[in-house]
């Protein structure tokens, strides 16, 4: 493949450097700090990082820290969720056609897998699919539509996690007699389908209220929610009969795998979900939880979702048909499942080996001709687009800046675009839309394809986007310490205090604490490729750590160091232990 010129060799931008790390540290107002930490009767540590999150009211701090499933809104707050419960149930009543459509994502997977396992237990049978990626394409596309119309005439159809742009699609089905709900949590870009029952807290609802990121999977449990009340209101037996917590599993793995903040009512929802998921009552979720390589009944965390469950069902959907994992979780017979399960271990064995292939050529291509460009913008039409989000974050972290990974798409290139804090890809893409085929996503996340022929100009537009957003700054690699401590405040009691900020992930990030004076006294262990394990003293004794691919780079032994570290458990053979995560360090002074 040809290379093509980056802006910077035109002349047209100034040279981008990879920036240096920079420690920050923007500490809490101390009197708000030891008024919260008194009134919770806890440590200064956990009192400054809920001030540093903006929390001061002690009532606030306990909702926070002690998420309660009562403290949930009334579902039919949703604007237009009353509306869709009402034709449910009409369907349900009269038992019409219904037809659920996900996304094949794991949000979309999850929100598929929650409606139709509760439609079931009510006496419905509905019929469902998944887009088939490659053929098809995303969401709610008139070629879904048509296999819909032929495969199952449905009455009632039902889009989950797409549709609110899909205005053309909706007035197909309803020429066609067929009702339309949609439940969708993406940005409108134009006209909304006014044919459809549109649920979208981002079209219809306020900008304070508590639902408003939950993801696709999140929107069906307020449906659902609903749709019980109801039905329950109307005496139906059944209604009373399903016990919605159960279900608490699906939604913490959508939850988590879309990256939506963990604040609000997402926050309720994963910390109750990730422990209805270590002991899930469905045969699918723990054939999946096993082939995974995790143990039924250990703790679950955010990350468990993200690198063990999460790739397993995205594989499917990105290389293989991804009613597949569908299948899988709505399944009751564990051996079947747990043998259909290890094809996906199989599919993500072999996403891993065509993503590291893409990223190998990826690095190679940014390296020798967008090294210094402010955004990347990389192609290959032997690239498979399902597989290149990955990618693009991992070229974000790498060079510090806006990364597009393309690969092909039949006749058009097609990919993911991950950013950096400072740069909005949303705003970026939208300053060049009239050159793209489709774009849409989130500041942070893209999706985007485009006709091949316009990729250099596409390439200068987004890098000019770019520096018009950074006005004339560099973009800096930031290490944000929430919290400084000595050596002995490093123990199981403190510990315990960060467990109550869990879960983490977007919106509510795991705290990077810093540790002042520490020296590293006992020898490091160097194992692996690029770590080392090490033991720090402290007041409790030694606290064992890990140092994940910094092998190049080892502390000096017996000198005063500033350390960034995260501090969590250890769980080796059913033991629990505290545990470090060095992430970097300085010398004092």
């Amino acid at each position: 493949m040809p290379a093509a010129k980056s802006p910077d060799e035109r002349g047209t931008v100034p040279p981008f450097r990879v920036p240096a790390l920079r420690w920050v540290d923007t500490p809490a107002e101390s009197g708000a700090v030891e008024r919260l930490g008194a009134a919770l009767k806890s440590s200064a540590v956990l009192a400054r990082l809920l001030v540093r999150q903006g929390i001061t009211d002690p009532e606030v701090a306990e909702r926070f820290l002690h998420p309660r499933l009562a403290d949930l809104a009334d579902p039919f707050k949703l604007t237009h969720l009353k509306e869709a419960v009402l034709r449910i149930s009409k369907a349900l009543l009269n038992k019409e056609r219904v037809l659920v459509l996900g996304d094949y994502d794991v949000d979309g997977i999850t929100a598929t897998t929650l409606l139709v396992a509760i439609l079931r237990r009510l006496g419905m049978n509905p019929s469902y699919l998944v887009p088939r990626r490659m053929e098809e394409g995303y969401g709610l596309s008139h070629a879904v539509v048509k296999r819909a119309l032929e495969e199952s005439q449905p009455q009632l159809f039902i889009a989950l996690d797409c549709g609110t742009n899909a205005v053309d699609e909706v007035a197909v089905l309803r020429a066609n007699g067929v009702d339309v709900i949609i439940l969708d949590h993406h940005r409108s870009k134009s006209a909304l389908p006014d044919e459809a029952i549109l649920v979208n807290p981002h079209v219809f609802d306020g900008p304070d209220v508590p639902w408003l990121q939950l993801s696709a999977v999140g929107l069906v449990f307020k449906l659902v929610h609903g749709l019980l009340k109801h039905l329950r209101d109307e005496g139906m037996p059944l209604a009373h009969e399903v016990q919605l917590k159960e279900y608490l599993d699906f939604v913490a793995m959508g939850t988590v795998a879309d990256l939506v903040p963990l604040t609000f009512e997402n926050r309720i929802l994963v910390r109750h979900g990730l422990k209805r998921l270590s002991m899930s009552a469905h045969a699918g979720v723990r054939a999946l939880f096993q082939a995974s390589g995790l143990e039924l009944g250990q703790e679950v965390h955010p990350v468990d979702v993200s690198f063990k469950l999460g790739p397993r069902i995205n594989a499917s959907g990105r290389l293989a048909d991804a009613a597949l994992p569908l299948d899988i979780l709505l399944s009751s017979d564990f051996d079947g499942a747990y043998e259909a399960a290890q094809e996906l271990n199989l599919l993500n064995r072999q996403r891993q080996e065509i993503e590291k292939k893409i990223a190998q050529e990826a690095e190679a291509i940014v390296e020798a001709t967008q090294s210094t460009s402010p955004g990347l913008v990389v192609y290959s039409a032997e690239w498979h687009s399902g597989v290149v989000g990955i990618v693009a974050g991992r070229l974000a972290r790498q060079f510090y800046r806006p990364a597009i990974v393309l690969g092909a798409e039949g006749v058009f290139a097609k990919g993911s675009g991950r950013s950096v804090p400072g740069v909005n890809l949303v705003d970026a893409l939208g300053s060049a839309a009239h050159l793209l085929k489709s774009w849409g996503g989130h500041p942070m996340a893209v999706g985007v394809s485009l006709d091949p022929v316009h990729l250099d100009v596409f390439r200068a537009a987004f890098n000019e986007a770019i520096l018009e957003q950074l006005k004339g700054a560099q973009l800096e690699a930031i290490l944000e310490i929430a919290a400084w401590l000595t050596p002995a405040e490093l123990d199981a009691a403190l510990l315990h205090e960060l467990d109550l900020l869990r879960p983490f992930g977007e919106g509510n990030l795991e705290p990077i604490l810093g540790v002042r004076g520490a020296q590293f006294n006992h020898p490091v262990v160097l194992f692996g490729d690029n770590h080392y394990r090490f033991q720090l003293e402290t007041a409790s004794g030694l606290v064992g750590g890990v140092a994940w691919n910094r092998a190049d780079n080892l502390p000096p032994p017996r000198v005063p160091l500033d350390l960034a570290v995260k501090f969590g458990w250890n769980v080796w053979n059913g033991r629990k232990s505290p545990q470090l995560e060095l992430l970097n360090w300085r010398v004092v002074g």
